[in-house]
């Protein structure tokens, strides 16, 4: 009686997993969500922040070579006695003087051209590496969406399961109580019922954290839902595996920065080699002397040709000139290493999402099987045909066919998203990653 009393109570009390209303949050869409994303990134922020550092870098290095550095300079001093002021040709209790600099490095052993060579590349560098960047964060982006869909659907699925437990446990206490089946068939039922309300109450919580997650992304506090996307079966890739390897090498951000990143540090040994030639310099003065502010007497003009030639200077052009040999064999290795893990990169996401999309397929084939299954087993027990185990077991199965399905679909969508982020473009859709 005990028992009955319990299966009894279980069937009138409500649902232990009741999901918060979602009706409150904002929703947002994929492509929304994306450029929503990137410009909170700090590591996209940082990676533009370098695009306009090396940009200006280019800029200085480009002026170099043409323009003079120039500086201009006043004083004005105040004597306690007077003095002679050679502004004026005679004493004064003051004096003022104004000046204007040039200098322009005629030779420098070719390290201008190193340098501007290098600024092209590390503009370059930072370039590729922006634009990986946003595809990683877009990769990001797309896992915290993709966790609240698939949470979202793993919540419906184990709300079919309580659904699905409540309604046997009426069945098994009917035929409890009529004497057709056992104690143990209601009491296997609300075990199953009570686990059932336990997985919904923690894909529930799940659920919530994934808003969360979507929400920092996204730059809103207390969470966002995510708009549902199509449930059409994922498409063939537009580019045979061997394609792929290709272009990701020849336009794959991380190897064009890796190549950039080579180019620079050569040209940053050409530059430390010009260090050990003599420069030569042509240097531009004129300075105004006088007694008042703005100075009006004497002007002097200079023009100076001036050549350095730097014998020892304890070891540091050496130190440098090692260092930059080093840094550059560091970026040939980081570029061939990169090149030759092409290969396994590019093979890796591109069987993830293959192996994703037959798996969902695989999945809604062994759904429509679990579904027959259950349907079968659950006539079958009504009928007295079948055990409680039976049953069970059938329930069991059709509740993983529904969550393999829903972590297969989105699984082929994060890694066509991975091997996009290898590649620098989009294969199917427009969506922005910025």
């Amino acid at each position: 009686m005990i028992a009955i009393a319990l299966v009894w109570a279980a069937g009138v009390l409500p649902p232990a997993g009741t999901a918060a209303s979602a009706d409150t949050l904002p929703r947002v869409t994929l492509s929304e969500a994306l450029q929503r994303a990137a410009r909170l990134d700090p590591n996209y922020v940082q990676a533009i922040g370098a695009v306009d550092n090396a940009a200006w870098a280019r800029r200085a290095a480009m002026s170099a070579m043409i323009l003079p550095s120039i500086s201009v300079g006043s004083d004005y001093t105040s004597f306690s006695t007077s003095q002679f002021n050679v502004g004026t040709g005679s004493p004064a209790r003051t004096s003022a003087t104004a000046r204007i600099d040039a200098r322009f490095e005629l030779f420098a052993g070719g390290r201008k051209f190193a340098t501007l060579s290098q600024a092209g590349a590390d503009l370059e560098s930072a370039r590729a590496t922006e634009e990986q960047q946003r595809f990683l964060s877009a990769l990001d982006t797309e896992a915290d969406f993709y966790s609240v869909l698939s949470n979202h659907e793993l919540v419906d699925v184990s709300r079919d399961r309580v659904r699905r437990a409540e309604e046997q446990l009426v069945v098994a206490r009917a035929r409890v109580m009529s004497g057709a089946a056992v104690q143990t068939d209601s009491l296997q039922i609300l075990l199953e019922l009570n686990r059932a309300r336990v997985g919904l109450l923690q894909d529930e919580a799940r659920l919530r954290v994934a808003r969360l997650a979507l929400g920092r992304r996204v730059g809103t506090p207390g969470g966002v839902d995510a708009v549902p996307l199509d449930s059409a079966r994922a498409p063939d890739l537009p580019l045979t595996l061997v394609e792929a390897m290709t272009q990701a090498v020849e336009q794959g951000p991380e190897y064009r920065a890796a190549r950039a990143g080579e180019r620079a540090a050569e040209a940053a040994v050409r530059a430390r080699r010009g260090s050990y030639l003599p420069s030569v310099f042509l240097s531009a003065n004129e300075t105004t002397f006088g007694d008042n502010f703005y100075p009006v007497g004497l002007t002097r003009r200079t023009l100076t040709v001036s050549l350095s030639y730097p014998l020892w200077d304890n070891g540091n052009r050496e130190l440098n000139y090692a260092r930059a040999r080093n840094a550059r064999e560091l970026a040939r290795a980081v570029r061939a290493d990169l090149e030759r893990a092409a290969e396994v990169d590019v093979t890796a996401a591109w069987e993830a999402y293959q192996t994703a999309r037959a798996t969902s397929d695989f999945s809604e084939q062994a759904l429509i099987v679990a579904r027959e299954v259950f349907r079968v087993q659950e006539s079958r027990y009504r009928a007295g045909a079948s055990t409680i185990l039976d049953l069970l077991d059938a329930q069991s199965g059709l509740t993983q066919a529904q969550a393999d399905l829903v972590q297969a679909r989105y699984a082929a969508r994060l890694a066509l998203a991975g091997l996009e982020a290898i590649l620098g473009r989009r294969l199917f859709s427009d969506k922005d990653p910025l």
